[in-house]
């Protein structure tokens, strides 16, 4: 009788952890906003492969699209991309993840044309979506926040940030992706930093208000992370670096960031106590934050001649591994600010996207990259043409699904040495 009874029980706990372990595979994070779930590029799930070939890594489909500059997002069911429709209309789509098929589409006047010293990179739409689980918010062009249902495409809600704080449209369009945070939004718009009732679209604070200038709102895109034993929002503006507090809007500690016509565009990346960021025809720095009787303070810690464009990096280690200016990938010790190496050139802009010690990097000719993120050397595992087609838009990678957002379509591929 005992003898059974404890088999019983031991049918009973390997059933619960069979439980726990699909629990655990259907809570994934999924690629919801610029950068993933955490804003950080980088992935849990299946190891990847060390190859891209074509039986390694397979193209599933493929569906043609107006251009966008924005990166896909993604649920366990749909893909949701952007397009600029004839240079007239901004379109957001909902695609069957398994077929590519277009589940819906909505659209809206929204487009416009970016100075002529930026034309080459295109006027199409720029800024990542976000999805919470149910709603989709689309930034567009003009300077326009959309709440969509994410199951129908229907708009919810609708801000538009130039007609109601009354300011300039900024030259580059909405340039900076918004970020979710509970039941808020956080995005960089109206010349200036603003929280948003998701639920609503109803501003709740805003705050770094600026006369929109030439250039207008910041292109950088916001992140959160606890600096000093204080959780807060930490934003780059064309200017300066800023903790914020996420609850009233009030700033924390600010220091400036050297900027060439305000171009500071990477996303601001911590790492432990301090901030890491790099500005186009500058250099890269560490600023660490610091807190005394409620005091917080920003100080540079150390800096180097590496000279960051559009690419965030990724940190693996203690190591950040970067895209440079002059198109080649370097590797910085983030204790000691100190270049452990430097690639041969690659385009001009590249997407990175990390796994434990592996990086997959996109670059804007549509050149995949499977790098191993290792401090002592550049080391290439492989690499392969995956669009010929221009590639801006940020990679995203949702377990074994790597969408390619290239200039005129998007692309599913899937590590075929992970499917059962």
């Amino acid at each position: 009788m005992l003898k059974r009874l404890l088999g019983d029980v031991f049918v009973v706990l390997i059933a619960l952890a069979c439980q726990t372990s699909l629990v655990g595979q259907e809570t994934l994070p999924l690629w919801n906003q610029w950068r993933g779930p955490q804003r950080d590029a980088v992935v849990q799930g299946p190891a990847w492969p060390s190859s891209l070939n074509e039986q390694t890594l397979k193209r599933s489909w493929r569906v043609e699209l107006p251009p966008s500059y924005s990166g896909p997002v993604v649920s366990d069911s749909a893909i949701f991309v952007t397009g600029t429709e004839n240079n007239e209309f901004e379109v957001a789509y909902a695609l069957d993840r398994e077929s590519g098929k277009e589940l819906w589409k909505t659209k809206w006047p929204g487009a416009m044309t970016v100075p002529f010293f930026a034309a080459a990179n295109g006027s199409w739409i720029r800024s990542t979506p976000a999805f919470d689980g149910e709603s989709l918010y689309v930034a567009g062009m003009r300077d326009v926040l959309v709440s969509l249902n994410a199951q129908t495409g229907e708009e919810q809600w609708r801000v538009d940030f130039v007609e109601q704080l009354k300011t300039p449209l900024p030259s580059f369009g909405f340039a900076s992706s918004p970020l979710l945070d509970g039941d808020s939004l956080y995005v960089q718009a109206g010349a200036s930093f603003i929280k948003l009732e998701k639920a609503t679209g109803k501003i709740v604070w805003r705050v770094l208000i600026d006369d929109g200038g030439m250039m207008g709102s910041a292109f950088s895109s916001p992140t959160i992370a606890t600096l000093a034993g204080k959780r807060q929002l930490v934003v780059q503006t064309r200017e300066k670096l800023v903790g914020v507090d996420p609850e009233n809007g009030a700033l924390l500690w600010e220091h400036e960031v050297p900027s060439f016509r305000g171009m500071n565009i990477l996303t601001p990346t911590p790492f432990e106590d301090g901030v890491f960021t790099s500005s186009y025809q500058n250099k890269s720095w560490l600023f660490t934050v610091t807190q005394t009787d409620g005091k917080f303070t920003c100080d540079e810690t150390w800096s180097n001649n590496a000279a960051g464009y559009m690419s965030t990096p990724v940190v693996i280690a203690g190591h950040a591994y970067l895209h440079l200016q002059n198109q080649r990938f370097t590797c910085i010790d983030l204790r000691t600010g100190e270049r452990q190496w430097t690639s041969q050139p690659y385009g001009k802009y590249c997407s990175l996207v990390a796994q434990d010690d592996q990086i997959l990097a996109l670059d804007e000719r549509g050149l995949l990259l499977l790098l191993r993120a290792n401090p002592e050397k550049f080391e290439l595992l492989d690499e392969r043409k995956v669009s010929e087609d221009e590639a801006w838009a940020h990679l995203a990678i949702s377990g074994n699904d790597v969408i390619v957002r290239d200039l005129n379509a998007v692309n599913l591929f899937r590590w075929q040495a992970n499917e059962e």
